[in-house]
């Protein structure tokens, strides 16, 4: 869980400042000076929504439809804490709204914040009717719905212990066609917003990773909506490879206390994966 996290942390101060390299400081605290757009590492919603999931997923629901509700609930409470986070337009107004309905969205929120179902799913097939209970609250339209649980699989498997070949094999045959390479997109990808637009590339940047931190590396590097591609990223690789002790503890210094109390309690009872340094 902690792996969405950090790839969140650490491309916030590039989501509108862009940096296509792998070559930069990983998590800067700040601010630094006056003059910079952002030059410093902050969490923004996709950290929030991201354990605001994991508190619904750790509250007693038996069915879908109350995993659904525990959702709506948790998003919501959590999200007015966090006011300045960074959310989009309509999902700002569902968090306010007096009835909140879901608004047909295939934003890459959705992916961005779904991996906490990968870790308490027991099978693939729980796993998708998690993601998909988790998102239909807001993103119902069917690429919302896809990016989620492609998201969700791919942490899943991961985790279960599956090959790169395996994962890219399965989101291919049932996700995405990804016919591209991170250096032939680097120099033409931009600021997308959409989960179809924004998870096949966090997937290839996984694919061609060495480790966790390079797998966050090379979502940064291509640009675009660069804290989302690196939570998505990042949650995969934390499955995969495990995130290093000495990158963990720097990235909770990011926190607030409210939020690592979220990130302990969860993985009390779904520990994330540790890298061997």
């Amino acid at each position: 869980m902690i792996g969405a996290i950090i790839g969140d942390i650490v491309g916030s101060r590039f989501e509108f400042d862009n940096h296509k390299s792998k070559d930069f400081e990983f998590m800067v605290d700040g601010p630094k000076s006056e003059d910079a757009v952002v030059d410093y590492s902050y969490f923004t919603d996709d950290t929030v929504m991201s354990l605001a999931l994991c508190r619904a997923l750790l509250e007693p629901w038996t069915n879908p439809d109350q995993l659904s509700q525990a959702a709506i609930e948790a998003m919501r409470s959590i999200g007015k804490k966090y006011p300045d986070c960074g959310f989009g337009g309509r999902f700002e107004h569902w968090v306010w709204a007096h009835t909140p309905k879901p608004y047909r969205s295939f934003g890459n929120g959705a992916a961005m914040r779904v991996s906490g179902c990968a870790w308490v799913g027991q099978t693939l097939e729980e796993v998708k009717a998690l993601s998909e209970a988790v998102t239909k609250v807001t993103h119902n339209h069917p690429e919302g719905l896809k990016g989620a649980e492609a998201t969700a699989v791919a942490v899943y498997l991961a985790r279960i212990g599956k090959s790169k070949d395996e994962i890219r094999k399965y989101i291919l045959d049932h996700y995405y066609k990804i016919d591209f390479t991170l250096d032939e997109i680097r120099p033409i990808y931009n600021f997308k917003v959409s989960c179809q637009g924004s998870v096949p590339q966090a997937m290839q940047a996984f694919f061609e990773s060495t480790n966790f931190e390079d797998a966050i590396r090379n979502a940064i590097s291509i640009g675009g909506d660069s804290d989302t591609l690196g939570a998505i990223t990042g949650a995969v690789a934390e499955a995969y490879y495990g995130v290093p002790d000495r990158i963990r503890e720097k990235a909770l210094t990011f926190l607030d206390d409210f939020l690592v109390k979220i990130l302990n309690e969860f993985e009390t009872e779904y520990p994330g994966k540790r890298a061997e340094e």
